[in-house]
């Protein structure tokens, strides 16, 4: 693709990256074929390729975009699956991260769009903040149901995604060590989440268990948002410092002894994490360590294929899975198989879904800011998660799992809480209740 920036405008390493990616694209069209919002719209401004010529040009004219181009950029989930369609390789994820930050800086947004996203910025990343925000949110679902129909969508869908029932809120502190079960054969650190921690305190708690019980120090390093939220809604300033903070935090851990991975069991998560070597590259200050990071970060999958796994427990259910490959794993991190290979390989009975590659609406803050669009999308996943008449789903996202939870009558759970169960741990609250 040609591109005309001015000399001045290339003087910007944002610029100059986006350039490369811009230069890279055919113009081919592959990316259309696996993109959720352009199969269900069918506007060319709506997959990849349209989306790709109108950042060109935002970038290139400079200054405010059109409401137009805000709209369709917006509705782009940031899934990822273009990019593994992709024959150029394009990177599209760094292009599309540098479109919302150029939107954020640039355009004023209605001002009910502003307040919902300063709520959503200010709340979710601190896990104290998100606690109280939920509970308030339970509190106001009769007043929602009451008055539905004259809300705005992202309030009635940020209120409709609240869980009935949650775990007990506890907080993980930054610093918190859980020694190895028997000899220490790693030292990890474990970025434990933000939202997760308030919606799905167990998962952390499965991850700990099966960790430790498989000779693991884990160090607890970061205990808010590791960046991912507010970068994907264009608020780079946050984002970055929410990065700089988690990787001073994890080098603090590896200062006091040598660490052998930076495990995170939230993909969307993850992917950022991964990442950081990219966001901060500008950075003097912490550039080489946000280097050292990235090389050091996996997801819990990745790490569990490298252990020597406790065999399957005794009377372990014969439950039929149904595997849930989130975007930010399959598609940001390029990791599809390997978890379902680990289930298998604990005794579970496995079935990738169809058109697994798709995504099932959740994206970060997507489901509530873009509620109708992630609607038909979570519909289209039900429906293939239904078609193989699963006991139980297992994804290894916390978007994902929210998302999906209230539709299916089977149990939501993430991968690693069946893992922990396999090896000797106890079953997911969701299965001993069921």
């Amino acid at each position: 693709m040609q591109t005309n920036f001015s000399f001045a405008q290339r003087q910007d390493q944002d610029i100059r990256s986006s350039e490369q990616i811009l230069r890279s694209c055919v113009h081919c069209g592959f990316c259309t074929a696996t993109c959720p919002t352009y199969l269900e719209t069918g506007d060319e401004l709506d997959g990849p390729r349209g989306r790709i010529y109108l950042i060109k040009e935002m970038l290139e004219t400079g200054g405010a975009p059109s409401p137009k181009t805000v709209r369709h950029l917006d509705r782009c989930l940031s899934c990822l699956s273009c990019m593994t369609t992709c024959p150029s390789s394009v990177n599209y994820m760094h292009l599309i991260d540098h479109g919302r930050a150029h939107i954020e800086a640039n355009f004023e947004r209605p001002w009910f769009d502003r307040l919902i996203r300063r709520l959503l910025t200010w709340a979710l990343p601190v896990p104290e903040k998100f606690a109280w925000l939920m509970k308030a949110g339970g509190l106001m679902r009769p007043f929602i149901r009451m008055f539905r129909q004259v809300l705005p969508a992202p309030l009635r869908a940020a209120v409709n995604l609240i869980p009935r029932e949650t775990a007990a809120f506890a907080p993980l502190k930054k610093g918190t060590t859980f020694p190895a079960e028997g000899e220490r054969k790693h030292r990890i650190a474990l970025i434990p989440g933000c939202v997760q921690q308030v919606l799905r305190p167990q998962i952390n708690e499965a991850t700990i268990r099966f960790l430790t019980r498989h000779g693991c120090e884990v160090v607890i390093a970061g205990d808010t948002c590791c960046g991912s939220l507010t970068h994907h809604m264009g608020k780079t300033d946050l984002a970055h410092q929410a990065a700089r903070d988690h990787v001073n935090a994890v080098m603090e851990v590896h200062n006091a002894g040598e660490l052998n991975a930076v495990i995170v069991n939230a993909s969307g998560c993850g992917t950022t994490v991964k990442d950081y070597s990219f966001m901060l590259r500008g950075d003097d200050q912490v550039a080489a360590d946000a280097d050292f990071v990235s090389s050091l970060a996996v997801d819990i999958s990745e790490f569990a294929a490298e252990l020597d796994l406790a065999p399957p427990a005794d009377k372990l259910p014969n439950l039929r899975v149904a595997y849930q490959s989130a975007c930010s794993l399959q598609h940001g991190q390029k990791v599809h198989s390997l978890p379902i290979q680990l289930l298998r390989k604990a005794g579970f009975a496995v079935h990738d879904i169809p058109d697994a590659h798709l995504c099932c609406g959740s994206a970060g803050t997507y489901n509530i800011l873009q509620s109708d669009m992630a609607q038909k999308l979570r519909t289209n996943k039900l429906t293939s998660i239904e078609s193989v008449k699963p006991d139980v789903v297992a994804t290894g996202n916390i978007g994902c799992l929210t998302q999906l939870a209230e539709g299916t009558q089977a149990p939501v759970v993430h991968t690693v809480e069946l893992l922990d169960w396999a090896t000797g741990g106890p079953a997911p609250i969701e299965l001993s209740t069921t």
